[in-house]
């Protein structure tokens, strides 16, 4: 008989998105992003962060101020470099994201190809940023849904 408890592919899948966002210095908000194509293979992962060869110690963290006095104009969303790391077809793939997008990453989702978003939190839901990338999302095909696990806690334990 075979071992009951196990995690779903969404899951397990949303669990590597959860993972990857903890390489994120953000100190506010630490999002990771996991692409999967149709075969469940796992073909690009991401976190937020600044572009490859910035410093991080040379751009400010903060998220309220001056626009350029925050980290908002440097930071990349976990979605862009996941696409951006990823093995550049994904038409067709599944992006799983722990926030749900916002308008600017939805270009870039649209135009990769994917197919389907699955996401934990709405946090923003109601924004103007939030109102604009459904608009896109839905205007393109694109399928959102957002993921009811059934197991709130799973630990990794590298003692093991």
């Amino acid at each position: 008989m075979k071992r009951e408890g196990y995690i779903s592919w969404d899951e397990y899948f949303m669990g590597i998105a959860i993972l990857s966002g903890k390489r994120s210095k953000d100190p506010g908000t630490q999002v990771g992003a996991c692409i999967v194509n149709e075969d469940k293979k796992i073909v690009g992962v991401g976190y937020n962060g600044f572009p490859q060869g910035c410093n991080d110690d040379d751009f400010p963290w903060e998220r309220e101020g001056e626009f350029l006095e925050t980290k908002y104009p440097y930071v990349c969303h976990a979605e862009l470099n996941a696409i951006l790391n990823s093995i550049k077809n994904l038409k067709g793939c599944t992006l799983y994201v722990a926030l749900f997008p916002c308008n600017e990453c939805a270009k870039a989702i649209i135009q990769s190809g994917i197919r389907e978003i699955v996401f934990l939190s709405e946090k923003y839901s109601g924004t103007p940023t939030d109102i604009a990338s459904k608009k896109l999302l839905d205007s393109a095909g694109v399928k959102y849904r957002k993921l009811k696990p059934t197991n709130n806690v799973i630990t990794l334990d590298f003692s093991e």
